[in-house]
């Protein structure tokens, strides 16, 4: 297929646990079916523990020479929690677009240790700065209605589908080859459920 004269970087992060990894390796195959020279790099060494999960991945129509994304480089901030999209706002670029999971997961410090989970607000106001396009989206709720609430990640596969130029079909060529069949139907159901939610949110 004809692939767009582009090049995309994405930054996903989110708390170990909610599907980032497996979501980054997904956006991974995307850009390759659809034949962009690919890089992908992760950090996750506390993901077991709760704790926070980055990735990177980059689409260039010609070639990637490094897998890491700087700070203010991303098209798209992928966050699957509230806070994880605050603690790396710094690496959207000015005017690029932050995909939010919109739940909150409590940290530890803020269970036990008495630091306040910062408000909406806060976030708001971050993408403001960045003149971002911020949308979010009732991942867990969505995936729920969907069949399972752990397939939020396809969910948000399915969003940010929707903001790219790239057929549907492409994006679920390479997510039947990740799903186990008994899984195949309500995971379709959360991917267009996932577009959906882009379309009602702009």
């Amino acid at each position: 297929m004809m692939i767009p004269k582009k090049a995309f970087n994405f930054v996903l992060v989110g708390v170990g646990g909610q599907g980032t990894i497996l979501a980054s390796h997904i956006l991974a195959e995307v850009g390759m079916e659809a034949g962009f020279d690919v890089k992908k790099a992760e950090v996750h060494g506390m993901s077991q523990r709760g704790g926070s999960v980055i990735s990177h991945v980059r689409w260039d129509p010609e070639h990637v020479f490094s897998p890491l994304v700087g700070l203010g480089e991303a098209d798209v901030l992928i966050a699957f929690e509230k806070l994880e999209a605050l603690r790396f706002a710094e690496y959207l670029r000015t005017g690029g677009t932050a995909l939010v999971n919109d739940m909150e997961l409590l940290p530890i410090t803020v269970t036990v240790g008495g630091v306040p989970y910062p408000q909406h607000e806060a976030l708001e106001q971050a993408m403001q700065s960045l003149q971002a396009t911020l949308l979010c989206i009732p991942g867990e709720a969505l995936a729920k209605e969907a069949g399972n609430v752990k397939a939020a990640n396809v969910v948000l596969l399915g969003a940010i589908s929707k903001l790219l130029p790239l057929s549907p079909e492409l994006w679920w060529t390479c997510l039947e080859r990740r799903i186990p069949a008994t899984f195949l139907e309500l995971n379709r159901k959360a991917f267009e459920l996932g577009r959906q939610a882009v379309t009602a949110a702009t």
